[in-house]
Order: C-alpha cells, then structure tokens, then sequence
C-alpha cells in the first residue's frame, strides 16, 4: 500500500495541484502496461493474457482519482509491483493480476466478491491475504505485532501473498524519497527488522540487498555516503583486477568445451558495512569486496560433476582456502539455493570468492523459491523448504494469545538468518538443525514426547549434556528417561522455535496447575477471613503483595511464597478489601512525561510546539550536537535522545515507533557532551604519550578515563572525553588519524550500558 493524495471536493483546493495533461499521462500509463507485458510474453496464455488486461483496466478505473504523494498518478505503483513480480522473482499470471488488484479493495470500492467473480477464487484468496496485512507502524505495540504475525501466517497459507508484499515493499523503498524524515526513518526501520530478512529467506537476494542499501541510505546516510563514494573511486582498478584473475580460468574453460559465463558481483554497500563492523576493519581492509560466478550451461544430470571439475580448473590456478569452501549442491539450503562456493587466494595476495552453479541454480539463486517451484524436479530444496514451513506452522498451532504476538515475531525473525548444520540419526538419517543447535533441539527435532523425556545424548558414542551444541557431521542418540520433565532452564539450551514452543506449552501446563491449587488455597483463607471471592478484591492483593498478575499471585500462594497471615492487616469492610491510596504513582504514561524543567542550558528541541521538556541522553550511543537524532519515550524515565545510527534504533523504531518522537538540536551550544572513542593500531614507543598530548594540549579536550590493550604488537585504546559537538569530535578524530601507528579510530557503542526495562 502507497501513502496517497485525492483529488478534494473543494475547487479551490483543486486548484493549487500541479496542471497535469491527462491525455499524456494516459500514453505514459498505457506504455508502462505494455512493457509489463512484453516482460512476461512467452509465459502466459491468451485467456492469461486476457485476464492480465481485464485487472489492469479495473485498478485503473478504481484508481483514476488517487495520486501518489509524488504527484503522479497511483496506477503506477501496482503496475510497478506486478513488474517486479513478473521481472525479479519471476512470478505467473495470477500473481500479476493480483499485483496489479493488491491494494484495490482496502482503498477502493471494489471488494473481494467482485475480484472473485471477475477473476476466480485463488486471486480472491490472494488478495484477502494482502488486505488483512496492513502497514505494521500502529499507535500500539500488540497491535504492530500482531499486524507482523498477520503477515507470517500468510507463509504457510499462500506464498505469493508475501512475495507480492516485499513487492509492494520493494516499490515503496525506491520511491521513499518522497516521504517526510520521520516517515522515512520509520519505514526503513521495519523494512530492516522484518521484510530484508525475510527476502533472505525466501532467496531473494538481489532484493534483500537492495532493501538493505535503501534502509542503511536513510539509518546510517553517513556510513552509506562514504561506502559508495569508494566504490567509486575504486571500481576501475577493481574491473582491471577482474578481467586478470578470470582470463586463465575463460581460456582453461574452452579448452575443456564449457558453455559458460562469468560474472562479476561487487557486495552491496550493507554487506560491506556489516563486514567491516563484524571484522571491525575500515574499507581498505576488506578484500573480498565482489565475488566472480561462473554459470555453466549444462544437463541437471551433469551439475554435480561439472561443477566439481570447474572447481578443480581454478584450483590448478589459484590456491584455495580449505575452510572457506561450501558445498550448497550436494545438500542445498532450505529455500532452494545450490551453489559450490570457494575462496582462492590471486597472485597479488588478495582472497577471492568464486561460485560455481548451473543456469538453473543461478536462476533459484537470483529469483529465490519462486524460481524455485519452475523446477520441480528440484526436489531436496522443495523438502527443505516445506520443513521451514512446517516450523512456522509449529508457531501458529501454539495458539499464541495478543499479548504474546511480539514474541512470535521474535521467534520468527530469529530463524530468518540462520545458517544450517546436519547432523544424523543412529540409524543415517539426516537431520537439519540451525547454527547452534543442541541435543535438546535434535530430540524435539525427532519427536516432541522424545523431547520432552530427554535426560541427554550420546554424540558420536561420548556422552554429552543437554545443552551440548551440535556440529556438521554429528551422529546423535538420545537418551530419554520416563521421569524426566521441562524445566524454564531448558528454554536457554535451544534454539529451534519448535522446542522453545513445545516446552513453554508444557510449562504453561504445569503453571496453570500449580495455579489452580493456588486459587483454592487463597478461596478458603477468603472464606475464612469473610472476603467476598471477586476480581476486585483479587486485584487488591496483587497491589498489596507486588505481583504482577492473578496468576502469578495464585503461583506464589501455591508455592507458600506470600505470607497469607498479613490478610488481617487489610482494611475490610463488609468482605470488600481496600487499601490506603499511595501518595506517588509508580508509572507514567507517556502524556504524563513532559516535564517543565528551568534550565537554560537544554540542547535539545523536542517534537512539534514543545519547550523545555524533560529528557535524557542514551547511553548506549552518548549523541553529540550535530548526530541526526530522535526522542524515545520510556516507562518511566522520560525521553531519552538516541542518534538515529545508535544500535538500538532500528530495534525502537520497528517495535515501537508510536513512542518515538522527532528532535532535534538547537543552534546555540555551550555544553559539554560525552563521547566514547575506539583507536587501533600499531603498537609502538610513545603512541599513548601522542594521543594523551593531543587530547590535553592540542585540542583542549577534557578526558575522562582512558584505557589501552596490546596484544602481538596490535592495540586497542577505548578513551572517554567531553566534547562539544560532532564537529569538535570530528577534529580529534582527524587529529587522532594522524598519528603513526594509528590505524583506525570510531565511536564506541555500549548497548550494555543502557537499560531496556522502560523500553519494554
């Protein structure tokens, strides 16, 4: 769904829009359909075809009087979105009719028994799912996760409800810049906690790492800025490296008689960005800046062969990495991807990724499951697949309550990005578990009663624990014993979504019985004591006792955890139990937190038309003057200012966006801040001397605290100082550079250091 202008009732109103020449924009329309339709020529039937023409007239109809914020007309964005349907996950006919009908009964006067009786039932189901999945940003956190959830249960209903979703998805981050700052900000938050991974998974990744860009241009805009700006600078000597490294593996490829092609990938700027966080490295130092993919045409029946003898024509040239080679054809992963990937090291010392597929791979591996179904002879990635959509219906069946919706997201986005291990059974059988995987996941894996009486396991014939994590190639026999139970520990020892399911079940069951006795015992001492048994009376010894719910509060009568005898301290008249009224509240809620405080000295303005509000610094991520920020409302500890790059952003923005605030900082600024500094380098005779000089004399800097680690002649300094703004720390920074010896300096992020209790 695209935010959208209509055209007003009132003339004068209609007046101030932009003059458009309608005959042209109907030429511009019609040109745009038709090459939607040369797209898909040679895929598509005459009744297909015919039906494809029929959708486009009726969103055209429906649509006539809406417009884009853009200006434009809104036909645009569902005929764009049936062309990435149709072009990048190579989708059918009835795919692209219901791209180009997506958004025409949630907006529009169409509805579901007009699209089922012009286009037939599985369009109609197609399109119901689309409009039960609305936009997730939402004025309430349950109801944001449960809007995520709507969209997960599609998965397992119909997988082309969510492909045309990250299509819409897709279509609105290209055209994002039209968005307000703040909107912005917020889409590309969720677009990064939930529709990236989810392209991942589904094996779209040209579209995932499209996201991923889109979303680090509006989140990071300076990491984004300065990435692409060496890309650039560096793409003719990358294109030269290129053309040296593949031509003996082109002229040995002939020789043997390959139909083949060779591409090029550079790495998406995120996929450089996170590298070089995770390896903690600048962009000089990552080496494996692109990937070289040789596509072989070639019978399925010859994949495998074929592409193990092109792995050994490279390796007679380059000399391989043995732990860096992964073998994705003999056992795909679960949405479909084959490949043969190794990393060789070039004449000029540099590794290099290759990848060896066929075109059929290549074409799974560019247009993810969809692509996939186009091949169905395909059939381990298809069981592979079905699996991960038996774990998310595993998820759906554990008829989780609203209250519990984030936690099923939760759970969901965690088996997005994992990688896989395989492991056996005693007997041969291959088991498929993620990265991380214990003997307490395989047993669930097995079978849920086998699960749940696991006592331990034998691994490759040693004996192991519960919590022992398993890896690829393990043989594993469990042992179970009929008087074992789950336990909460149990819940820190999996990783599967399956376990962690089935043993919160059992500790539910277990719970609801130590709560049912809970609830007689305190029955009776009511009866004893003449209290009425009633909610309200419940719902003041949950106050007096401090326990959050009846539940607990029965759980902790049952277990003999709450001191029944202080009943008589409890003012009761007539059975009614009240107590004194406390003179502070122990919350706040969000309205409540704007503060007036006298302070001449604030840096910060915060949302529309506010003075002198209340608020603190995060942290986690200490902003300076100059940081694109924001405000986020806490429980109780008023609105703490993040950078909009802080790690926790994305986290706050996606969940619970309805709590962030715009702010920004004045233009007088006279206050000192706290910024945190990393410097590594080259260990050597006076460096700490040089820093220390630099920050007490050069720079008249205050410092805080200064810490510094060498280990084989590489060190690590963490530094504390107060600055004024982002400019004033920019010039340290420049300075620090300088130094010989000093290989890179950066802000340092300390999620640890901030509390998340109010964030909850």
């Amino acid at each position: 769904m695209q935010e959208l202008i209509e055209n007003s009732d009132n003339p004068e109103e209609n007046e101030l829009l932009p003059k458009i020449d309608l005959e042209k924009e109907r030429g511009e329309i019609l040109n745009a359909f038709r090459s939607l339709l040369k797209i898909t020529k040679n895929k598509r039937t005459k009744e297909e075809t015919r039906l494809i023409r029929k959708a486009f007239d009726v969103a055209v109809e429906a649509h006539k009087d809406m417009r884009r914020k853009s200006g434009e007309p809104y036909i645009y964005h569902p005929i764009a979105v049936a062309r990435i349907c149709a072009e990048e996950m190579e989708l059918g006919p009835t795919a692209i009719i219901a791209a180009l009908l997506h958004d025409t009964v949630e907006d529009t006067y169409i509805t579901l028994e007009d699209i089922e009786e012009l286009f037939g039932e599985k369009v109609r189901v197609i399109i119901d799912g689309l409009t039960k999945i609305p936009e997730v940003f939402d004025e309430n956190v349950s109801v944001q996760a449960e809007n995520f959830r709507k969209m997960i249960l599609t998965i397992s209903e119909d997988l082309r409800v969510v492909l045309i979703k990250i299509a819409d998805r897709l279509h609105n981050m290209r055209t994002l810049d039209g968005m307000r700052p703040d909107k912005q900000l917020k889409i590309a938050s969720e677009t990064s906690f939930l529709y990236a991974p989810l392209a991942h998974r589904l094996g779209l990744y040209s579209i995932k790492s499209e996201l991923e860009d889109i979303c680090m241009k509006y989140l990071n805009p300076e990491a984004y800025k300065s990435i692409s700006i060496k890309l650039k600078s560096t793409h003719a000597a990358r294109q030269r490296f290129i053309r040296q490294f593949v031509q003996p593996i082109k002229e040995a490829l002939k020789k043997e008689g390959f139909n083949f092609e060779i591409k090029a990938r550079t790495k998406s700027i995120a996929s450089i960005w996170n590298k070089m966080k995770t390896k903690e490295v600048p962009f000089e130092e990552v080496f494996d800046l692109f990937a070289i993919r040789i596509i072989l045409d070639t019978p399925e029946e010859m994949e495998k062969p074929d592409s193990w003898k092109v792995y050994s024509i490279v390796t007679d040239f380059y000399q391989p990495n043995p732990n860096r080679l992964r073998d994705w054809i003999s056992i795909p992963r679960a949405n479909g991807y084959e490949s043969l990937h190794t990393t060789v090291m070039s004449p000029q010392g540099r590794w290099v990724e290759v990848q060896i597929r066929s075109k059929r791979m290549d074409q799974i591996a560019e247009k993810g499951l969809a692509a996939h179904y186009n091949y169905k002879e395909s059939k381990n990635g298809a069981s592979k697949f079905d699996r991960w959509i038996g774990e998310i219906r595993d998820l759906i069946d554990s008829h989780f309550s609203d209250a519990d919706a984030m936690e099923f997201v939760n759970e969901f986005k965690l088996n997005l990005f994992n990688d896989e291990i395989y492991v056996f059974t005693p007997k041969g059988d291959l088991r498929v578990l993620p990265t991380g995987g214990t003997v307490l996941d395989f047993a669930f894996d097995i079978h849920t009663d086998i699960g749940m009486k696991c006592i331990g396991a034998k691994v490759n014939k040693r004996l192991v624990p519960l919590s022992y994590q398993l890896n690829n190639g393990n043989q594993v026999e469990i042992i179970t014993s009929s008087k074992q139970k789950p336990s909460e520990e149990w819940l820190k020892m999996v990783v599967t979504s399956r376990a962690k399911q089935k043993i919160k079940a059992s500790l539910n069951e277990e719970k609801n019985k130590i709560a049912e006795d809970g609830k007689e015992i305190l029955m009776r001492k009511f009866k004893q004591h003449n209290i009425t048994f009633t909610s309200e009376n419940l719902a003041v010894l949950e106050k007096y006792y401090n326990v959050v719910s009846t539940t607990d509060l029965y759980i902790r009568v049952a277990k003999s955890k709450i001191d029944l005898t202080k009943l008589r301290s409890i003012k009761n008249e007539a059975g009614v139990l009240t107590i004194e009224k406390e003179t502070k509240e122990k919350t706040r809620i969000a309205s409540d937190i704007y503060k007036k405080v006298d302070n001449k000295k604030d840096t910060i303005v915060i949302g529309e038309g506010f003075k002198d509000i209340d608020y603190e610094f995060g942290k986690c991520c200490n902003p300076l003057p100059g940081d694109s920020v924001f405000g986020f409302i806490t429980q109780s500890s008023g609105i703490k200012i993040h950078r909009t790059d802080c790690p926790n952003a994305a986290n706050l923005m996606s969940r619970m966006n309805y709590r962030c605030i715009k702010a920004r900082w004045k233009n007088q600024e006279t206050r000192e801040h706290l910024a945190k500094l990393k410097i590594i380098g080259i260990d050597g005779i006076g460096i700490v001397n040089k820093i220390t000089e630099i920050i007490s004399f050069q720079h008249n800097v205050n410092m805080r605290s200064i810490s510094f680690e060498s280990k084989d002649g590489i060190f690590e300094g963490k530094i504390q100082v107060l600055v004024f703004d982002k400019m004033h720390l920019d010039e340290l920074i420049e300075k620090f550079e300088m130094i010989e010896g000093v290989k890179r300096v950066e802000r340092w992020d300390d999620v640890s250091e901030e509390t998340t209790e109010d964030y909850d």
